[in-house]
């Protein structure tokens, strides 16, 4: 037996050997080897006697899908030698007796997916190739440490932080009283590398396309909503979550993905804007792209690419509900992940925005992006993919019309600022919030921004070009702080900047509304008349009762006040708008024990029931990543004033800081949340 034998083949999988370390892939609950393209990796191959370059002759195959074909990139094999080399490199590291360790690099370009592995040797008789061996299968995942890398990202705190980082916070709520809601993305968790692949399968998405970062990323942002394509998640807008978990109700992305990938593709029930966008960002970290989430405050939604959202008021100005058929969500996520592209001009690679909430159709599918974010900010929407709509969502402007009695539309106020009024995203690595506002538009009136409204003209955005002229009487509602279950005022602040007389019908409404801005009940109509002296100031207050609107209240708790009025003297007419945000009571965390890997903890979570009615079956989740797998309790009824404790013990499996996430939900109250941070010691 003259030819080599291949005794043994290691791919030195274990999370503390030189792979998963220099890959940062050591934090994946996996049994398998995971590295990034772009980068060398070592195997250790063993054979029945000293290897000898001169005469032997060995490959080390990778071969990905049912047909792999050398020329589509699915069947690759790697040389030791530098006279024979493929599209991958490969070298002898070292020899020691019959053992010899070869490091491997991938292409920038390869395959993202799970690669099977053979060692194949030439004798004379023919090629004699090792056995399937499913244990030293391996993945390949994007590389954004390697600048040859499209996903390359020059910033190790920002690599750390959208790659590495687990916990995110997303923000929600109104512009000027923003909540936060923590959140697992759980992307090392077992099993979920698995199912972002599944999701790539399930869309039957060709493997030569699976190596393009762009490809991936529209596929995904398709796929993760189930519109035309039973993808992962079910939306629901209604309020009515009967046969599937409220949106609110979520702390993480792991069952969600893991529920989807082990019923081999049945849609998830329910998701809503946040949803989509914090489980799309774990399927972007996990495999290797950066991303993270980010809330657009007042967002414009479905206005064609016009630019306009048109509020309608009667001849008095009265707000006409049935014709004002445009929304503003208070506030809308979605994701951006960061890559080159190469398709588009020079500039315009980076952070690009993708959104997986099924709001328009793209290409015929319910997706968007990627959309260049320094494109939208500079109204170069010509580019792919879905820039106008992107553009649209920051930049549109409010537009009150009077309808005359013969039905004509009048403008009688442009709002140019209220529309992505601040754009969100969390810190690098720490729990503040970033203003990234001025990555998507100059300030507002600036001759910048005017350049940039004219581009977007050019490439078909519509705006109001009429002059509306300047009301002499101003009105604002300033911002409140309620808790759910209180009495309080609504503040209208007037004042007259003329030096006349003037005196006004004003129609104040109060409707409940679900965060998209589709109002649910009117919950307050007032029609005070206001008189003001010259140059007077003057507040008129409007009290809102508790029994006006807490059972008409929808899950985020949001009551949208418009005030409009016309001025008798000179027919003006004035208008006001706000969104009141009433705050939910808080699930109170606790931890005790010794913080220690391997150690038994206990946690607590605590809720007291604040209101005059009991509360029904009441749902409580709670998670922790890399300490505590998901946990869920529920309770029949939380009688008015009683409190419950819910104890569970756990065990962490990893050092580190982490957070215990807890939400409460039930049908009278949504969007309890409660979280505790804590540091565990090896």
């Amino acid at each position: 037996k003259q030819f080599l034998d291949i005794w043994d083949v290691d791919v030195l999988k274990r999370p503390q050997d030189i792979n998963k370390q220099a890959h940062h892939t050591h934090l994946y609950s996996s049994d398998f080897l995971i590295v990034r393209r772009a980068q060398e990796f070592q195997i250790k191959i063993t054979f029945d006697r000293p290897y000898k370059p001169a005469e032997d002759k060995f490959a080390v195959e990778f071969v990905i899908g049912p047909s792999p074909q050398y020329s589509k990139g699915t069947y690759i094999p790697v040389f030791p030698t530098e006279e024979r080399q493929s599209v991958w490199r490969g070298r002898i590291v070292e020899t020691s007796d019959n053992v010899i360790t070869m490091g491997i690099t991938t292409s920038p370009e390869c395959i993202v997916g799970k690669y099977m592995i053979y060692v194949s040797v030439v004798t004379p008789y023919g090629i004699r190739r090792t056995r399937r061996e499913p244990k030293s299968d391996i993945y390949i995942l994007f590389n954004p440490w390697s600048p040859a890398d499209p996903v390359f990202l020059d910033d190790e705190e920002e690599r750390e932080e959208c790659i590495m980082n687990e916990l995110g916070i997303i923000y929600h709520g109104t512009y000027d009283d923003v909540s936060e809601r923590a959140w697992n993305y759980g992307q090392f968790e077992f099993g979920v590398l698995d199912a972002c692949l599944f999701i790539m399968d399930k869309a039957d998405m060709p493997l030569s396309n699976r190596g393009d970062v762009i490809k991936v990323t529209r596929v995904a942002s398709a796929m993760l909503n189930s519109r035309d394509d039973d993808g992962v998640l079910v939306g629901n807008w209604s309020g009515d979550y009967t046969y599937g978990v409220p949106p609110t109700s979520w702390t993480g992305s792991v069952e969600i993905l893991l529920d989807y990938a082990g019923s081999r593709g049945t849609p998830v029930c329910y998701a809503q804007c946040w949803v989509y966008a914090a489980v799309f960002n774990t399927f972007l970290r996990c495999l290797g792209i950066p991303g993270r989430v980010v809330t657009n405050f007042f967002s414009a939604h479905d206005n064609d690419g016009n630019l306009k959202m048109d509020i309608i008021l009667d001849e008095n100005g009265k707000l006409d509900r049935n014709r004002t058929k445009d929304s503003i969500w208070n506030y809308h996520c979605w994701n951006e992940c960061f890559m080159a592209r190469s398709d588009l001009p020079p500039g315009f690679g980076g952070w690009q925005v993708v959104d997986a909430t099924p709001q328009e159709t793209s290409d015929g599918m319910f997706r968007c992006g990627p959309a260049s974010v320094a494109a939208v900010k500079h109204g170069q929407i010509c580019y792919p993919f879905d820039a106008p709509f992107v553009f649209a969502e920051v930049n549109s402007d409010v537009i009150f019309y009077r309808r005359q009695k013969d039905g004509t539309l009048e403008a009688v106020k442009v709002n140019q600022t209220h529309v992505g009024r601040m754009v969100l995203t969390k810190a690098v690595l720490h729990d503040g919030r970033r203003d990234i506002t001025d990555h998507y538009k100059f300030p507002e009136g600036s001759p910048e921004e005017r350049r940039v409204l004219e581009k977007a003209e050019e490439f078909g955005c519509q705006r109001e070009k009429a002059s509306v002229p300047q009301s002499d009487v101003e009105v604002e509602i300033p911002n409140l702080d309620v808790r759910v279950g209180d009495n309080f005022d609504v503040t209208l602040q007037f004042k007259n900047n003329s030096d006349q007389r003037r005196s006004a019908d004003v129609y104040i409404t109060g409707t409940v509304v679900y965060y998209t801005g589709v109002p649910s009940a009117e919950v307050l109509f007032k029609t005070p008349k206001v008189k003001l002296e010259p140059l007077q100031s003057k507040d008129e207050k409007v009290l809102v009762r508790v029994e006006d609107y807490m059972h008409k209240l929808v899950e985020q708790a949001n009551i949208h006040f418009i005030a409009t009025g016309k001025i008798k003297e000179t027919g003006q007419i004035i208008t006001a708008m706000k969104v009141i945000t009433m705050h939910n009571p808080k699930l109170i965390v606790k931890v005790t024990g010794s913080p220690r890997v391997s150690e038994e903890m206990y946690v607590s979570v605590e809720f007291t029931n604040p209101f005059k009615f009991s509360l029904e079956n009441v749902d409580l989740r709670m998670e922790g990543p890399g300490i505590m797998p998901f946990k869920r309790k529920q309770y029949s009824i939380i009688a008015p004033g009683t409190s419950i404790t819910w104890i569970e013990t756990f065990s962490p499996r990893r050092a580190g800081s982490t957070k215990l996430i807890a939400s409460l939900d039930c049908a009278a109250l949504r969007q309890v949340y409660g979280e505790t941070e804590l540091t565990i010691q090896q």
